[in-house]
């Protein structure tokens, strides 16, 4: 059934485009019609597109990917990323963003059009910042979890403190057993 989950953005930082020999400025256009020609692409045997940055037909994909449409989540931390996960994707995951900034990000986008205009509720990965300890902080981690839920979070990609394999699985049993 497929298992892949394509996790793209745009980029930030202009020193890394000039190091490719890149242009900077047009970077958020072109992604969109990355994002567009492999909705386009992903899965199909016989693919094509034509966008104003992308244009492919008459080539096979054998074996094409076997998901269709396969999961995209937009990575980035401002309002311009989230709205490119509204317009495009099936997820936002922002990095850097403290969970308040992500209740205002997601307030704001909630009364646009496009928002209006999503088939799908958009999922919204965040990942909290520094890594839990639900072992020796149970109370701490708890009301982590429960500020990025609150925030608006669908799903939380975690980190934890840990000192060995046997202890990264106790703080799994200690993370089951808050929830």
């Amino acid at each position: 059934g497929g298992r892949l989950i394509l996790g793209v953005g745009v980029g930030s930082l202009q020193e890394e485009f000039e190091l490719l020999d890149a242009p900077f400025a047009d970077r958020g256009a072109r992604g969109d019609d990355a994002i567009r020609a492999l909705r386009a692409a992903f899965g199909v045997t016989e693919p094509s597109y034509d966008g104003p940055s992308y244009r492919f037909r008459d080539f096979v994909v054998d074996p094409a990917g076997v998901q269709r449409p396969v999961p995209i989540w937009i990575g980035g931390r401002t309002g311009r990323s989230l709205r490119r996960a509204i317009e495009l994707a099936d997820a936002w995951a922002p990095f850097a963003l403290q969970p308040d900034e992500v209740a205002r990000l997601l307030a704001a986008a909630r009364s646009t059009e496009a928002w209006e205009r999503r088939e799908r509720p958009l999922e919204v990965v965040l990942q909290p910042a520094p890594p839990l300890d639900p072992a020796d902080a149970p109370d701490a981690a708890a009301d982590t979890i429960e500020a990025h839920h609150a925030a608006g979070a669908t799903g939380l990609a975690l980190r934890f403190r840990h000192r060995s394999p046997a202890h990264f699985a106790e703080q799994l049993e200690a993370l089951r057993a808050l929830t």
